[in-house]
Order: structure tokens, then sequence, then C-alpha cells
């Protein structure tokens, strides 16, 4: 089973950036959609981004024209580049297959904070 390291994570202030990456433990290659899941303190884990093997990609309204995901099957990798960051934001972010997946990394701590 795939096992995902996210990283990039870190304190920003408001309407700062910040650039996610996500470590394959294999080849994604074979992989059709990898996305980007966030959990807010006291909340569920939210959907915010996918992207497709052809690159097609959707996203949450609440991150629509402030995200964009992005993936390089050569390296193994998803990123999230993250603009006009919120308050909103602040979470736990984590990469995987789909919501159902039963292993999940450790994610990478977001706050958006002045």
């Amino acid at each position: 089973q795939v096992q995902f390291v996210e990283s990039g994570g870190g304190l920003v202030q408001p309407g700062g950036s910040l650039r996610l990456s996500c470590a394959a433990s294999r080849s994604i290659f074979s992989i059709y959609v990898m996305g980007w899941w966030r959990q807010a303190p006291g909340k569920q884990r939210e959907w915010v981004a996918g992207i497709n093997y052809g690159g097609n990609t959707n996203y949450a309204d609440s991150v629509k024209g402030r995200f964009t995901i992005s993936r390089d099957n050569a390296k193994n990798t998803v990123i999230l580049e993250m603009n006009n960051l919120k308050p909103g934001d602040t979470a736990v972010y984590y990469c995987n297959t789909d919501s159902t997946a039963t292993l999940w990394g450790k994610g990478t701590l977001v706050t958006v904070s002045s």
C-alpha cells in the first residue's frame, strides 16, 4: 500500500502563501486520482483539491481561485500551492488517493494567523 509524507506547512500571515509537497513511497504513475484533504481543530477531515492522471483538477469552493494542485509522476510527488491564505485555512493537510483510504500520513500543519 502506498504511503505518503506531507511537508511544507508552517505559520503564515493572512494573505500569505505556502507550498505543500506530498511524497509517495512508490510510483504514482498508475494512480488515477490524487488529492489533498485537511482537518481543522475540532472538525472532520474535508476534501480540498484533486487531480487526475490527465492533469484535470477540481477544487472545493472554499479554495477555488486560491489553491493550485499539481502532480509530477516522474518524481512521485503531488504539490499544493496555496495563495491568499485565510485564517479559515488553518488545518493539518494530508494527501491521499481517496477519502476512504485506510492509511494516512501524519500530515503537515498550516497555521494562518497574524
